[in-house]
């Protein structure tokens, strides 16, 4: 009777169900990535509900992707080129400009959105676990389909202006990845901010007009005097900016603006996700 009873027991726990428990990590300065990895699904429901919600139940649905950029632009051109004849580097200041915007847009649209997600998403974040940090990244990955349908039209506007590509274009993907990571990296910092702190709702909309202004998207980097370069490439949009005009225009970029930049976004991804991670335990809680 007892190896009859071992072996069903054996058996019994062959055939029980695998159960994971999720949970918040414990004693890590850093999200759990291989929690993230795990929960991938929830990462992608939640990025084509944030794309579908957007433009949901508008006119033009997802072409303001598009208009936004367009509309900037022509301010900018009627602004800084014909009545302050601001230089353009020899290339046509709408296009000049409008590269610009293409990932100066993405930066700002993913800010916004994934500084305010925690607190769009309240019934998830009290209802049930899964790594919160999923939230914010899929505001981001959201928004990077709009800087695709955006690029196109960039592409038309080189055809139009006969501006060949050129090799740079290969190295697009990281120019998009050092913006991902500072919108990652300052979005997850606001929005766990946020959750105690409803104040930085207001701010953010400030902080992106400011931004702007010292993102060299309506006038050239060049103008900014040399002693301040370093500084001023500190904003990681700086180094993201010029390095698509590089590529897709051709225009001359500087390879230590780019390295600070990079190196500003690395640290801005760091210390959002130390922040976040140090604050998530009391989301549930305090929002």
């Amino acid at each position: 009777m007892g190896a009859l009873a071992n072996v069903t027991k054996t058996a019994a726990d062959t055939l029980a169900p695998i159960i994971t428990v999720n949970e918040p990590s414990s004693g890590k300065v850093l999200p759990d990535m291989r929690a993230i990895g795990r929960s991938r699904e929830v990462l992608y429901f939640l990025t084509w509900r944030d794309v579908k919600v957007r433009y949901k139940q508008t006119a033009i649905g997802a072409a303001w992707a598009i208009l936004q950029p367009l509309i900037s632009m022509l301010i900018f051109t009627v602004i800084f080129s014909h009545w302050a004849a601001l230089p353009s580097q020899g290339v046509p200041y709408p296009i000049f400009t409008y590269c610009a915007l293409v990932p100066w847009t993405f930066f700002s649209t993913a800010l916004t959105q994934s500084s305010g997600s925690l607190l769009l998403n309240e019934r998830l974040v009290t209802r049930v676990y899964f790594p919160r940090l999923i939230i914010p990244l899929a505001a981001v990955c959201g928004t990077l389909v709009d800087m695709g349908l955006s690029s196109i039209v960039l592409v038309v506007m080189m055809v139009f202006y006969g501006i060949a590509p050129t090799i740079g274009l290969i190295f697009v993907p990281f120019f998009v990845l050092v913006a991902s990571a500072a919108a990652i990296g300052l979005g997850t910092l606001l929005a766990a901010l946020n959750v105690r702190f409803r104040d930085v709702r207001y701010i953010v909309p400030f902080l992106v007009q400011l931004w702007v202004f010292v993102t060299p998207v309506a006038y050239s980097s060049s103008l900014v005097p040399e002693k301040w370069r370093s500084f001023y490439a500190l904003n990681p949009m700086v180094g993201v900016v010029e390095g698509f005009r590089w590529a897709f225009l051709g225009v001359p970029m500087s390879g230590v603006d780019l390295a600070i930049s990079t190196l500003s976004a690395t640290a801005m991804l760091f210390v959002g996700l130390v922040v976040f991670r140090r604050m998530e335990d009391t989301f549930a809680d305090e929002i």
